[in-house]
């Protein structure tokens, strides 16, 4: 594996993975619109090493943002052996131990097991060979990026946030945006169902501060790790010596008992106070493709701050996908399925979180099915389990074909009868979810798919030659339609109200559709498919904008939610996307960065999407 960034930034740059820009870029959402516009290269684009950032320290961005970058920093040629080293692990853990010599076969696992296990070591580490205690401990000489218009300030998007739970001492190693107050404080954003939360509301308990130490940076598979879907009390690093066949070395921060990776790049040491009051944080250009709004989180301060000669500043883009965020989700959708398997449901197969799912909302698992009910046995299990608790809409399909084909679900669906073959309840969903009217707690959706027929025939649909404008509704795209049963509408400009879209499939005589989903106008334009997909998942809570039509399809309202207006939210989000201005400067320097072709920013796309001059509506 790699001996620290700069050794994984070396490899990335031999592999043609790695664009250098040496001219003089900005941290004030610069650097961002330029990464947004290489991510959204076709297969992500490379990693940008900013060397001039106006700071002590270089950036890089779109480290992971690639299936190859992240099978490199997680040391393997492709994703898949890891699942397959897992399912052989466990394998051979598992079977039964007859004789003797089954028994014996077992201490050579046992031995390579041992390895992975964290090592504390004496002494200070790499990432301490430069101090900065007191006034000098200052995030203004950090590269911290303010990455959207309206975000609230700069932020720490890659910290791998290290804290102990007061009452067992277990460590937890999570990944939470960290929004710069002042020189010397942040936010701490935990939500309510992360460890972080669950350690903080520990030390509250008992009236104590809680020390929290922050690292960036080292061998990549630390940020993968502080990613990763592990079970509570179980520790990251663990996880992160089995992926790099050797243990993560642990040294003491310099200001606290807790332990850190001792060739990270950079630690932020400090505490909360658990008994101060929550400051405002936010707003957010979060991973959603949507403004995470202000609200009230822990305070962290800085105690000190210590980094390796040369270090090297990582961070992460989030935004309308697909961004690097993707591929890291891609990862642990292989990683963790034999896990799921052995844990949760031995009879699925395949896991699939869509890219336009923005890792929770979308869900595609194959099952081997043996009796009726199964799948639905599946999806409640599964929205029990983990962070699939975030899941809105799942698809259950039998095992045997690739579910990682649009045609291939869309087929099904198109064969799937919309009344019997849906699984509806209720649960937790993402603090980030918008679109639910009371924050965290939402509807959820599963079709199970497992006894359609993708050979057996389907009703034909019948369009107009020509469509009546009609129900509030302005126009439509209907290039669904006759394979997949599925009519896209846009409600007329600048209508939020009720819509009458039985009335418009009445009036234009239109049949055998099975499934609407409705837009606002401003959906029309140039938005791709995928970018309505992408729409409708974040856009629409189940239980509110999921309703059947007495023509028998489904109706799904993924227009923006007027705050005020029936069960809308009382807060709605504006669509994340750069400032015109910084368009504009990214569009004039192109030539001075290095990257080649010019590519227009996606943000062009979306800004038709923004519903106000700020954060929300």
């Amino acid at each position: 594996m790699y001996k620290n960034l700069k050794d994984y930034i070396d490899k990335l740059e031999s592999a043609g993975e790695l664009v250098r820009i040496s001219a003089l870029v900005s941290t004030h959402e610069e650097i961002a619109e330029i990464t947004d516009r290489e991510v959204k290269r076709e297969g992500g684009g490379r990693a940008l090493l900013f060397e001039n950032t106006g700071t002590e320290f270089p950036v890089l961005t779109n480290m992971m943002g690639s299936s190859r970058r992240m099978a490199m920093a997680l040391g393997v040629e492709r994703l898949e052996e890891i699942g397959e080293r897992i399912n052989s692990l466990l394998g051979d853990a598992l079977s039964p131990k007859v004789t003797l010599m089954d028994k014996l076969r077992m201490l050579p696992l046992l031995a390579d097991v041992a390895k992975w296990f964290p090592k504390n070591v004496s002494g200070r580490g790499e990432c301490q060979q430069v101090v900065w205690q007191g006034d000098e401990a200052s995030l203004e000489r950090l590269p911290l990026l303010h990455s959207w218009e309206y975000d609230g300030g700069a932020f720490v998007t890659l910290p791998m946030v290290n804290t102990v739970d007061a009452d067992t001492g277990i460590r937890n190693v999570g990944m939470y945006r960290m929004q710069r107050f002042d020189a010397h404080t942040t936010g701490m954003h935990w939500h309510v169902h992360k460890t972080g939360a669950r350690h903080y509301e520990t030390y509250k308990r008992r009236g104590e501060r809680m020390p929290v130490v922050v690292t960036l940076g080292g061998d990549p598979v630390y940020t993968y790790c502080a990613t990763a879907p592990m079970p509570d009390n179980m520790d990251e690093y663990l996880l992160a010596g089995f992926l790099r066949r050797k243990p993560v070395k642990l040294v003491k921060a310099l200001t606290c008992d807790i332990r850190i990776p001792s060739d990270c790049d950079f630690v932020i040491e400090g505490y909360v106070d658990t008994m101060e009051q929550k400051a405002v944080e936010g707003d957010f250009g979060d991973h959603t493709g949507f403004y995470s709004l202000k609200d009230l989180y822990p305070r962290f301060h800085i105690t000190a701050i210590t980094h390796r000669k040369g270090a090297i500043y990582p961070a992460t883009v989030v935004g309308v996908p697909p961004q690097e965020d993707a591929y890291i989700s891609e990862a642990t959708e292989k990683i963790f399925l034999a896990p799921i398997r052995l844990a949760i449901q031995p009879e699925i197969e395949d896991l699939w979180m869509p890219v336009e799912g923005t890792s929770h909302n979308i869900a595609v698992l194959s099952i081997s099915k043996r009796y009726e009910a199964q799948a639905a046995k599946v999806a409640q299990a599964m929205w029990g389990a983990g962070q699939m608790m975030f899941n809105k809409y799942m698809l259950i399909l039998p095992a045997g074909e690739s579910i990682r084909s649009y045609d291939y679900l869309g087929k099904m669906l198109r064969r799937a009868d919309v009344r019997r073959n849906i699984v509806r309840t209720e649960g937790v969903l993402d603090v980030l979810d918008h679109a639910t009217a009371t924050c965290g707690v939402g509807g959820k959706l599963a079709f199970d798919l497992t006894s359609v027929d993708v050979q057996q025939g389907v009703e034909p649909v019948r369009l107009p030659e020509q469509y009546m404008a009609c129900g509030g509704i302005g126009s439509c795209d209907d290039s669904l339609a006759q394979e997949y049963a599925i009519l896209i509408l846009f409600a007329q400009e600048g209508n939020y109200a009720d819509v009458d879209v039985a009335m418009y499939l009445q009036q234009n005589n239109i049949a055998g559709i099975k499934y609407v989903a409705l837009f606002d106008a401003a959906a029309s334009a140039a938005m791709s498919h995928s970018d309505l997909l992408w729409l409708a998942a974040a856009n629409t809570d189940p239980r509110r904008d999921v309703n059947a039509l007495e023509c028998d399809a489904l109706l799904f309202d993924a227009r923006s939610k007027k705050p005020g207006v029936g069960a809308a939210p009382k807060r709605f989000p504006n669509v994340v996307t750069s400032s015109a201005e910084i368009i504009a400067k990214v569009d004039a320097r192109w030539s001075e960065y290095g990257l080649g072709e010019f590519v227009s920013s996606p943000s062009l796309r979306y800004r038709t999407l923004r519903l106000s001059n700020k954060a929300e509506w």
